[in-house]
């Protein structure tokens, strides 16, 4: 009887989650779905195209000086912050939320050379024009990636550099065979709910889902039902060769800056995992490791790992990766 109880209030829960959040088709720049704060955009004359660039300017009314940038992940956009830039708000600090060219509501070129300088080159632009001239930045997954590339351009502009379960903390080129842009492309072609569920329950949370995990996975999804899609997989696509041909891990030592690394052990993500050799995907995304060794790489860098949580902690055990993050940033 309790079972069913249980079972029957897990099925309420996610009526709910999917009433409040439904899957429905969604255009290239997420017209409709609505950010926690107020969205706005800066031109960009980039590489011979006019484009416009989303970002969240929250500035608390108990602002204490300090600000702090937050970069999303590749399946992600600026909108999944929405607690912890209410708890750094709390904590008077404001909070700069930049849409990188490709994702969220941000411009999605049909021709455009991705590359890590180019994306933090294109958030200093916002930083210049809010007149910023210090912030701490933190990356999650791949804007743990771009985070990095931005403190090594930028010292004297970065305060402080957190990396949440970072992708890129070993060098994936050379374990999975190259895949042209074109088979990224295809791949990218074929995804739908059911396959960005699957990826994200085996390695993001453990196969345990929750239902409201439902909210960021319906981006993704809805995406996908859209006649805009074919020009979102086409950036989907070039975004993972950035990835793959652009490693920052070998430049972890140049790092001078006070950082943190806030690591979910049970994290198994690795791009392109399962186009390596069986025996080589056994080593790949391995976080309880790699957390270690990206800390002794990094000059004076602070290390905090938590046990029984995978890629995202900010949605995961907001609790546990939020207090670590307040301590370092008070340091």
């Amino acid at each position: 009887m309790k079972k069913n109880l249980f079972l029957l209030s897990l099925l309420l829960i996610s009526v709910i989650v999917k009433a409040q959040f439904p899957l429905k088709a969604l255009d290239k720049n997420l017209n409709g779905y609505q950010y926690p704060y107020p969205v706005h955009f800066i031109n960009l004359k980039d590489q011979q195209q006019d484009l416009k660039m989303a970002y969240m300017d929250i500035v608390p009314e108990n602002y204490n000086g300090k600000n702090i940038v937050l970069l999303h992940g590749k399946n992600f956009n600026g909108s999944y912050w929405k607690t912890t830039i209410e708890e750094l708000n709390n904590e008077g600090y404001r909070v700069i939320v930049p849409d990188q060219i490709g994702f969220g509501k941000s411009s999605k070129p049909k021709g455009y050379q991705y590359s890590f300088h180019q994306l933090a080159s294109n958030t200093k632009k916002i930083l210049d024009h809010l007149k910023i001239t210090k912030a701490s930045v933190l990356g999650h997954s791949m804007g743990g990636m771009l985070a990095t590339r931005f403190a090594l351009m930028y010292p004297s502009f970065t305060e402080k550099l957190i990396l949440e379960n970072p992708i890129g903390l070993e060098d994936y080129k050379t374990m999975v065979p190259y895949q042209t842009i074109d088979k990224w492309y295809a791949t990218e072609l074929k995804q739908n709910y059911e396959s960005h569920k699957a990826y994200q329950l085996k390695f993001y949370y453990d196969n345990q889902w929750k239902p409201e995990y439902d909210v960021w996975l319906n981006v993704l999804a809805g995406w996908t039902l859209h006649k805009d899609y074919p020009l979102i997989a086409w950036n989907n696509a070039q975004t993972t060769d950035m990835i793959f041909t652009q490693p920052v891990c070998y430049e972890f030592d140049n790092i001078n800056i006070p950082t943190l690394l806030i690591i979910g052990t049970r994290d198994k993500t690795a791009i392109g995992k399962g186009l390596a050799p069986s025996e080589i995907q056994k080593t790949m995304g391995l976080y309880e490791e790699l957390g270690k060794k990206t800390q002794a790489k990094i000059p004076n860098a602070q290390l905090v790992e938590l046990d029984n949580v995978g890629h995202l902690p900010h949605i995961e055990v907001f609790d546990r990766f939020i207090n670590p993050l307040k301590e370092f940033l008070l340091k």
